[in-house]
């Protein structure tokens, strides 16, 4: 009886205590120069969104998409983006303690012009994809942060309709739920490209095969939703989001719907996708003539229904995430080089702004990540 009182009571003090936590805010840019800051971080508060700057790190060209390791210790970043013949992806220390982000490694990124990032969940490997270069490289990484030369490069040479699909364009590198294959949209082919994924391999990459988008949509971002049972493609050059019904890698088509008013044109220019973590509202991003988050209820079967629309305060909103609290949705605006907080309604999907918006040159990637301190 002793025994089992003195459990109940380490648990109710186990209950009882609380980590202190601090959420911080990482932004990679174009920063068009070496000299000129390219990864920022900010601290980031949970309640009201206001935004501090900790550090910033220099001395590298374009670190326009970043990602990071499971723990939060490692950055890596797309570098030397929009730099011909000089693509690169790097990793990065972040000492919370020191407030310093120090350089760790770089590879060449196997193709010009790196825009997309992910790590597996097993911390040993990193996918790329080469826009420009039309390529898809993975890259082993090591338990200290660094990265090691690509034990993969695929180059694609596929094209279609438009003028901007003369050549391959892999425009993001997605894992699957489990983590057992890689999705691949390739804005040049109209394809979203799929591979097989087994960590355990020198060579954990296999291609295998790709469904076809509509001719001239350029499909760019791609998500899953977090019940592993439906995904979502924004296609960029036709301004829609096509639905999918997911299931042990294969995808099947469900709902096709444009992101955009109804004011025809002859381009679009929609860029990035988010599900709330909740699951229950899908968020599109559209650059150029709107610059607005277009925002869509999920219904239980897959399917959308649009909600509303919030301008993102600034011009060519490239990116965008929700805090995994779902309290808010940041955006980075590129051209007008801002990041802007709102707040969002859990209930209703909609945001509100919060009136926090700080100034960055060529803002093109945010992620966020709340640590125990």
């Amino acid at each position: 009886m002793l025994k089992r009182s003195c459990l109940l009571l380490l648990a109710i003090l186990a209950n009882s205590f609380t980590y202190a936590q601090t959420t911080y805010l990482f932004v990679g840019s174009y920063n068009d120069a070496k000299d000129k800051d390219g990864i920022y971080i900010y601290r980031m508060d949970m309640e009201s969104g206001r935004l501090d700057k900790v550090c910033t790190f220099s001395a590298i060209m374009n670190p326009s998409y970043l990602t990071l390791s499971a723990n939060g210790q490692y950055i890596y970043a797309c570098t030397e983006t929009r730099t011909a013949g000089m693509g690169s992806v790097s990793s990065y220390r972040f000492d919370r303690q020191q407030r310093l982000i120090t350089l760790l490694s770089k590879q060449p990124s196997g193709g010009d012009n790196p825009v997309y990032l992910t790590v597996h969940k097993s911390g040993r490997w990193l996918v790329n994809g080469n826009y420009t270069g039309g390529s898809l490289s993975v890259f082993p990484l090591n338990s200290d942060g660094t990265i090691g030369a690509a034990v993969t490069v695929i180059p694609f040479t596929d094209s279609s309709i438009t003028e901007r699909q003369k050549s391959s364009h892999i425009h993001s590198t997605v894992f699957s739920p489990a983590q057992d294959y890689v999705f691949t949209p390739d804005l040049g082919a109209d394809k979203i490209r799929r591979f097989i994924f087994d960590a355990s391999q020198a060579k954990p990459l296999q291609a295998d095969s790709f469904i076809r988008t509509t001719p001239g949509s350029g499909p760019r971002h791609f998500t899953f939703h977090p019940n592993g049972r439906f995904a979502y493609c924004i296609e960029e050059l036709s301004g829609s989001v096509t639905a999918y019904k997911y299931n042990k890698g294969r995808l099947e088509s469900l709902q096709r719907l444009m992101t955009h008013d109804s004011v025809p044109r002859s381009f679009y220019s929609s860029a990035d996708i988010h599900i709330s973590p909740d699951g229950r509202f899908l968020y599109a991003s559209n650059r150029g003539v709107e610059n607005n988050i277009a925002i869509y209820s999920i219904h239980k079967n897959g399917t959308l229904s649009h909600v509303g629309y919030e301008s993102v305060l600034g011009d060519h909103p490239r990116n965008f995430l929700i805090d995994p609290s779902g309290k808010f949705l940041i955006v980075a605006n590129q051209l007008s080089g801002n990041v802007v907080v709102f707040k969002r309604n859990a209930q209703t999907g909609l945001l509100t702004k919060t009136g926090v918006d700080i100034k960055i040159q060529g803002p093109s990637c945010l992620q966020i990540r709340t640590y125990n301190d």
